[in-house]
C-alpha cells in the first residue's frame, strides 16, 4: 500500500469498502454499510527549550455494519486485507443473529442520499520534517517565555499536523470519499510572583497550514494571558451580569446543540424537550448551519451515512427552527434526516446590532465578571442546571479591574439562553461552532 494519505488513496479504499459490503450481501444481509479511513500525522512537544516529545502516527480501519431484516451487527478491523474484511464481516453478520429487532433500524432513505460532492478544499499537505516541527514549536515558546521575567516555567508548546482520507459506502448504491487536514500549533505558560502561580495557553488551528497564525504571536498571546492572572483575586458570593470569551463561548452554545440532538430529544433526556418552534433565545439571535464552507473545521457535503447537507436556518429570530437528526433519531421521532449523523456542520452565530467587539461589550457590561477559562464538568442536560469553576476578569466602569480566581458561576441554560443580552463581532473561527463573546444578563457567581 502507497504511504501516502491524500484523496489519492480514495480508489483503493473503495475497493475495500465494496469488497465488504459484496461479502455482507453473499452472507444474506439486507442491507450493509461500511466506512474505511487512512490516518497519518506528526506531534512534537518543546519544553524549556528541550525536545520532549516527536510522535509520528499512521492508523487505518475499517468498520461495517449489517442488517438482517430489522436487526443489526457491527465489527471493525485494522487490517485491511481481503481476507481480514470477509471475517470482520462474518463477525458482523455472526452479531446481527443475537440484536434484537428495532424497527427503527436500517440505513438511510436512498433519496437523502448526496448526489453532489463540491471541493471544499479541506485537504492540505504540510510536508514539514521533525526538525522544522522541534524549531517551530521551540520559537513559539520562546517568544511567550521573552514576554515578562516571571514566565520561567512551561507546559510546552506542541505542534501537531495530521491528514486523512475516509470513504463510506452502502448498499443503496452510495460510495465516496473526502480527504481532509487538521494542524495545530500551541502554547501554555506559567507565569509565577513568589508562591502564586498561574497557567494559560492559546492556539491556532487550521485546515490549511498557511491560515495558522505565526508561532511568534501564539508564544506572545499565551504568554500575555498568563501574565494578566497574576494577582487574581476571589470575589464575594453576588448574582451579576457574565461574558463569556469567545474560546468559551463555544462551549455554551455546544450545549445547547447536544440539547437539540436527535438522540436526547427521542430519550426524552433533555432540558429543551420539543423545543422546536418555540422561543429560547431572545429576538435578536440568529444560527445558521453551513455545511459547505471552504476550508471549514465542520465542513462536509454529507454526513456520516451519505445523506446531504444543506445550509439551514437552526434559530430563527431566538425560535429554535429544528433538530439535529440522523436517520435513526429521524425515525424513532417520526421526522427525516437533516443530514446530521455524526455532528452538526459549521454552526455561524450573528453578532448582535452593531456588531460590538470585546471593548463595546465591556462598556456594555459596566461591572460583571469576564470568563476566559472554564473547568468541571457540572452541566446537567436533562434539567439544564449549570455549575462551573471559572477564572477571568472583573469589570468595573467597562473596563478590566482584576483577575479573577476560584469562583463557580451557576445558573441553568434555559435561563442563561433566555438572558442573552448581546453577542460580540470577535468571532473565534477555530472550531465548527463559530460565536463572538456572548453576554448574559445575569448569573450567580459563588466565591467567598
Amino acid at each position: 500500500m502507497s504511504q501516502d494519505v491524500d484523496a489519492r488513496r480514495i480508489p483503493e479504499l473503495q475497493s475495500i469498502v465494496s469488497l465488504a459490503l459484496e461479502e455482507a450481501r453473499r452472507r444474506g444481509a439486507t442491507q450493509a454499510e461500511a466506512d474505511a479511513s487512512l490516518q497519518k500525522g506528526l506531534n512534537t512537544t518543546v519544553r524549556l527549550g528541550a525536545v520532549e516529545t516527536v510522535e509520528y502516527q499512521r492508523d487505518r480501519g475499517l468498520g461495517i455494519t449489517v442488517y438482517f431484516g430489522q436487526r443489526k451487527g457491527s465489527a471493525s478491523t485494522a487490517d485491511l486485507a481481503p481476507a481480514a474484511i470477509r471475517d470482520t464481516v462474518a463477525k458482523a453478520c455472526s452479531i446481527a443473529r443475537y440484536t434484537a429487532e428495532d424497527a427503527c433500524a436500517g440505513l438511510a432513505d436512498p433519496a437523502q442520499l448526496a448526489t453532489e460532492f463540491p471541493d471544499l478544499e479541506l485537504d492540505f499537505d504540510w510536508p514539514i520534517e521533525p526538525d522544522a516541527a522541534v524549531a517551530l514549536a521551540r520559537d513559539c515558546e520562546a517568544a511567550g517565555r521573552a514576554v515578562d521575567p516571571r514566565l520561567e516555567n512551561s507546559e510546552g508548546a506542541t505542534l501537531s499536523t495530521g491528514r486523512g482520507v475516509r470513504v463510506y459506502g452502502n448498499t443503496h448504491g452510495f460510495l465516496a470519499g473526502q480527504a481532509s487536514s487538521s494542524h495545530t500549533l500551541s502554547c501554555v505558560l506559567i507565569a509565577q510572583a513568589g508562591d502564586e502561580m498561574h497557567r494559560d495557553y492559546w492556539y491556532t488551528t487550521a485546515r490549511d497550514p498557511r491560515d495558522l497564525e505565526a508561532g511568534t504571536t501564539v508564544g506572545r498571546i499565551a504568554g500575555e494571558r498568563a501574565v494578566a492572572r497574576l494577582g487574581a483575586r476571589r470575589l464575594p458570593t453576588q448574582k451579576a451580569p457574565v461574558l463569556f470569551a469567545p474560546e468559551v463561548a463555544r462551549g455554551l452554545i455546544g450545549h445547547f446543540i447536544a440539547a437539540i440532538g436527535g438522540g436526547a430529544q427521542y430519550r426524552k433526556s433533555t432540558f429543551l424537550l420539543g423545543a422546536a418552534g418555540q422561543q429560547v433565545f431572545p429576538s435578536f439571535v440568529q444560527m445558521h448551519e453551513r455545511p459547505f464552507l471552504r476550508k471549514g473545521m465542520a465542513s462536509g457535503a454529507w454526513d456520516s451515512e451519505g445523506v446531504r447537507t444543506r445550509d439551514r436556518e437552526l434559530v430563527r429570530d431566538g425560535v429554535v427552527d429544528g433538530y439535529l437528526l440522523g436517520s435513526y433519531s429521524a425515525r424513532k421521532l417520526g421526522l427525516t434526516s437533516t443530514g446530521n449523523a455524526g455532528g452538526l456542520h459549521n454552526l455561524l452565530v450573528d453578532p448582535s446590532a452593531g456588531a460590538p467587539d470585546a471593548a463595546a461589550l465591556l462598556r456594555q457590561m459596566g461591572r460583571g465578571l469576564l470568563v476566559t477559562e472554564l473547568m468541571g464538568q457540572g452541566v446537567n442536560g436533562v434539567t439544564g442546571d449549570y455549575s462551573r469553576g471559572a477564572t477571568g476578569f472583573w469589570i468595573e466602569g467597562g473596563a478590566i479591574a482584576f483577575p479573577v480566581q476560584e469562583v463557580t458561576i451557576a445558573g441553568n441554560l434555559k435561563d442563561m439562553f433566555r438572558q442573552v443580552a448581546a453577542i460580540g463581532s470577535d468571532v473565534d473561527l477555530r472550531g465548527g461552532i463559530r460565536v463572538g463573546s456572548l453576554l448574559l444578563e445575569q448569573m450567580t457567581i459563588a466565591g467567598e
